[in-house]
């Protein structure tokens, strides 16, 4: 463990000095309105874990250190009316964003791959600019990822923002199995530089072709494959609908952040699951700025001074996979965060996360410590 905390200072010592040289990289080009740049996104992660001993003696979880992303994505933009973007990860080998989007005065359309609607911590927030480490329970267990399709957004009512999508039956990681449509609604009252009043309503229906569902989430960190609570395959699922509630508060340096996520998947064979659950968080610029709003998510700080800007950040979540028969699990994850922005570009991160699970007879309770070092331009 003090090798791993020692190289991640070592990256964070690095990326200190790099910061000092300033934040205009040259990424992109510009000629005659027309937009071509490349965006990267790298983050190298450690994970250690304690309190997880089996009653066999045995420990559930390992701990890792790897790069978490090493995502690279290409765009080209024509003034306000046309976007191009292609993405892929190449550290789980995975296409991410890839889409056409036209700007009328009907509306903004966009087609190809994308996030799906229910989820606003995964859906509207950037992975380069999560308060945590990773989404919350229920974020990761209800929604649904990226699938291919056709969105419409319309945000020409002062303080509204509509969309409506369709997802069809496959994606660009032939991971998909049905169609999905969905409808989202974002009302901010308050909307000004520092002053942000987020409410939000979302809500899908996916139409499962392989007849089968599960439900499951990781303890918060994305450096293991083990899930506490995970309902193993729902057999005999006809469709799945989530549903989802947002709320979000911004003033000045506080941060205040919760929502509310449940699906039901509706079965012919047995009666229908439902899984719910809700986060709650808080953050605390420590340095005085304040986050940046844009597309109805919020995004990292802007740091006021050389040395970069502090964030402290707390948060509670809970999912509950119990229903209808089906032994999926309780859990409860408090996290306590420490945030570092040095420049636009560079991001340490700290968590402390206490897991608090059951699923039938077993009980685990671990603690988990991980660490983030990211590079974004």
């Amino acid at each position: 463990m003090r090798r791993r905390i020692a190289l991640f200072f070592l990256i964070a010592g690095y990326a200190a000095a790099a910061s000092a040289a300033g934040d205009d990289w040259p990424t992109s080009i510009a000629l005659g309105g027309v937009q071509a740049g490349v965006k990267g996104l790298f983050q190298y992660d450690l994970n250690d874990f304690g309190d997880d001993r089996l009653p066999d003696g045995s420990h559930r979880f390992e701990d890792a250190r790897t790069l978490r992303r090493k995502e690279v994505d290409l765009y080209l933009r024509k003034d306000d009316l046309l976007e191009i973007q292609a993405g892929y990860d190449f550290q789980p080998r995975t296409w991410l964003d890839n889409y056409v989007a036209l700007n009328t005065g009907a509306g903004r359309f966009r087609l190809g791959q994308f996030k799906t609607q229910v989820g606003w911590e995964d859906g509207n927030t950037g992975s380069g600019a999560t308060t945590f480490l990773e989404r919350s329970l229920p974020e990761q267990a209800v929604h649904e990822g990226r699938r291919v399709g056709l969105e419409w957004s319309y945000a020409a009512i002062p303080h509204w923002l509509l969309q409506l999508a369709y997802f069809g039956r496959h994606d660009l990681n032939d991971d998909a199995a049905g169609a999905t449509s969905s409808a989202r609604a974002v009302y901010t009252p308050v909307l000004r530089k520092g002053e942000v009043l987020h409410l939000g309503l979302t809500a899908s229906r996916e139409n499962r072709d392989d007849r089968t569902g599960r439900v499951r989430a990781r303890p918060e960190v994305n450096l293991t494959d083990i899930r506490l609570v995970d309902t193993g395959n729902l057999k005999g699922v006809d469709r799945i609908l989530r549903e989802g509630l947002e709320a979000g508060w911004l003033h000045g340096p506080l941060l205040l952040q919760g929502e509310y996520l449940s699906l039901r998947a509706r079965r012919w064979s047995a009666p229908d699951f439902t899984g719910a659950g809700y986060y709650v968080s808080a953050s605390w610029l420590l340095t005085g700025e304040s986050r940046s709003y844009r597309n109805s998510g919020f995004g990292n700080p802007a740091p006021a001074r050389g040395w970069g800007a502090f964030e402290l950040a707390a948060r509670y979540a809970a999912l509950d996979l119990n229903d209808a028969g089906v032994q999926g699990g309780r859990e409860r994850d408090a996290t306590l965060g420490l945030n570092w922005y040095l420049g636009a570009h560079f991001k340490l991160q700290a968590n402390y996360i206490r897991v608090f699970s059951s699923r039938g007879t077993l009980r685990l309770d671990p603690h988990v410590y991980a660490l983030r070092a990211q590079l974004a331009f």
